[in-house]
């Protein structure tokens, strides 16, 4: 027997096909539309939007309709600088909501009510992003890095040398990458697909991960200095890429040169731009009680004119030129301006957009948030997020490898093995809370500098290949972590930061490179760039197995179909008519097999192998 699907439930979401796309203003009339098939006994269809914290009803009319299913468009007033709203459909017997979880018998809360934002979304170059990041001390050495002298902080690696996954040495072990390096390597980045570079912290520091900045006015000498970042910059440009650099607006380093004006001298301005109190042991707040890291205090002007208002404050001065930054991501936003009674977290977000855009029109910001970050971008300050909660948490869920023993991204427990229709309950979940506009620019990602490697997650190259085509194919920003594309292994953050093996790369595999997985990513990242729909359209979810799942990707004039499988399954029988004829394969299984799908008189039959990626753009 093969699994139900789920297309006979009533659908919409904020993308074009059911929102028309472009950013309201107050006062504006927007159609929305719902999708409702045929066998739906609905007697009336109407929207519910909040308007002031009050309810507010429209009457739904019937747009159009075929022997498959029936369009309902209303009109809904932008009331609000966010309006939100859901459908109501009475039907014999009671009436259902459709929400951003889906269609329910009862009443929800509005926490997945659809949003309609009157804010400025992303700049329209990210709907074709995909984002590469590199961490600068481990991609690549430039010859110019053999005649630098070493800090005291730094204990000199060889370039093939493991590195320290835990204990002293692990923010200390330096193997020198540069700029330079990055900028020589840049045809790999490109020949992956990617086309959007982001480089974690590039200043001074005394460790290898450079978050603990000791000035943000210059670029670390170890890197190259300023004149290795504007070379960089301007060869990624000419590539006709991006570049967004890495700030942290929570805390600096303790050798900072602000921190060391503040603890000479009580009296100077300086002072006022941390907290000092006992905290955790030390005589000022830090980070998660980090003595290195001592935490901001945005409860004075002076934090604001240096970090964020202007074009000579930190996040301003790095994206004029020569630098010409495309934009930041923003390390720990979550916490930034938060400390006890003090919150200015939303306003240290809307005042760096602010900066950001008045340098360029075109700049991004994105945040740093581990949970869900939904509070925190309703529109008007960060741009996008690193989608740990709603995309890498549930999807390792799902692909991990039973009895790994892995971290849970920051949950003090391991990471369970959960069948998909956990996975997709959560991302449903957290995915409703904000509007499609910012959803669909999240960065999705299978790990990053952060985090364990998707290879040690799941223990098995095809089942990262599946991993791979959820995050190639399902709505976001794809961001991939360097390496991952070469099968790169660790079980926690430090372990997985390791060195390119540029010998191996060349040659297509070696024992630290896996061409086969290089090939697999490159396959699916030329199916995203293939197709509209994958980069823009909607998402219908079509079937959820334990181990597999089926999703619609969908557009005006193109339809996908997306089909990724753990392990073996029972397949499913799809709608004809979701398909005029054949499929055509835009990608399939390289390290597992290709989830096939067959045309017969009756359905869309999708086999039941596993592990197994099949992306079918449907006629």
């Amino acid at each position: 027997m093969t699994t139900p699907h789920l297309l006979d439930q009533p659908h919409h979401d904020g993308s074009a096909l059911y929102a028309d796309p472009g950013t309201p203003s107050l006062g504006d009339v927007v159609p929305v539309r719902l999708r409702v098939p045929a066998a739906t006994p609905e007697r009336a269809v109407g929207l519910r939007a909040v308007h002031d914290a009050e309810p507010a009803w429209f009457p739904a009319r019937l747009d159009r309709a075929d022997a498959h299913e029936r369009w309902y468009v209303a009109e809904l007033p932008v009331h609000n600088p966010v309006t939100t709203y859901r459908w109501l459909l009475d039907e014999p017997g009671g009436h259902r909501w459709v929400t951003g979880t889906g269609a329910v018998a009862r009443d929800v809360s509005d926490a997945a009510d659809f949003r309609l934002s009157t804010h400025a979304p992303p700049p329209p170059w990210t709907a074709d992003a995909v984002v590469y990041q590199v961490f600068p001390d481990r991609f690549a050495r430039s010859r110019a890095a053999d005649g630098r002298a070493l800090p005291a902080w730094a204990e000199p690696a060889a370039w093939d040398d493991d590195p320290e996954g835990h204990g002293p040495s692990t923010p200390v072990q330096l193997f020198g990458g540069d700029l330079a390096g990055v900028e020589e390597h840049l045809d790999h980045v490109q020949r992956l697909g990617a086309n959007t570079l982001y480089l974690t912290p590039f200043f001074p520091s005394a460790s290898n991960h450079r978050y603990d900045a000791s000035t943000f006015d210059r670029v670390d000498p170890l890197l190259g200095g300023d004149e290795a970042l504007a070379s960089l910059t301007a060869a990624v440009h000419r590539r006709g890429m991006r570049v967004l650099g890495d700030l942290t607006t929570n805390h600096t380093g303790s050798g900072h040169e602000w921190f060391r004006r503040a603890q000479a001298d009580p009296t100077s301005p300086e002072r006022d731009l941390y907290y000092w109190r006992e905290h955790g042991g030390l005589p000022y707040v830090s980070w998660l009680g980090v003595p290195t890291l001592p935490k901001l205090n945005w409860g004075s002007g002076e934090t604001w004119a240096r970090m964020v208002d202007g074009p000579a404050s930190a996040v301003g001065r790095w994206l004029r030129e020569p630098y010409a930054l495309d934009g930041w991501r923003v390390d720990v936003a979550n916490m930034t301006g938060r400390f006890g009674a003090d919150d200015f977290g939303r306003e240290v977000a809307r005042r760096a957009r602010a900066t950001v855009l008045a340098a360029n029109p075109d700049g991004l910001l994105v945040s740093e948030h581990f949970h869900d970050a939904a509070d925190d971008l309703a529109g008007d300050g960060w741009m996008s997020n690193m989608n740990y909660s709603a995309f890498t948490r549930p999807l390792w869920s799902w692909v991990v490898e039973p009895g790994t023993g892995l971290d849970f991204l920051g949950v003090p427990t391991t990471v369970p093995r959960r069948p998909a229709s956990a996975m997709v309950a959560t991302m449903r979940e957290l995915d409703a809370r904000y509007a499609w506009a910012t959803k669909a620019r999240l960065w999705n990602l299978l790990g990053s500098h952060d985090t364990a490697r998707i290879r040690t997650v799941t223990g098995d190259p095809a089942v990262v290949e599946v991993a791979a085509a959820l995050l190639f194919a399902y709505p976001g920003v794809p961001a991939v972590f360097m390496g991952d594309e070469g099968g790169f292994t660790g079980d926690n953050g430090e372990s997985g930061r390791r060195t390119m093996p540029w010998d191996q790369v060349a040659a297509g595999g070696g024992p630290r490179w896996d061409g086969r997985t290089f090939e697999a990513y490159r396959g699916l990242i030329a199916a995203r760039r293939a197709s509209r729909a994958l980069r823009d359209g909607g998402l219908r979810w079509a079937v959820v197995d334990d181990d597999a799942v089926a999703f619609l990707r969908e557009t005006e004039d193109e339809r996908v179909l997306v089909v990724v499988a753990r392990a073996p399954w029972a397949g499913a029988r799809l709608p004809r008519h979701l398909t005029a004829d054949a499929p055509e394969l835009l990608a399939g299984g390289r390290l597992g097999a290709t989830a096939g799908v067959t045309l017969e008189d009756d359905a869309l039959l999708v086999s039941g192998a596993g592990p197994a990626v099949g992306v079918w753009r449907l006629a």
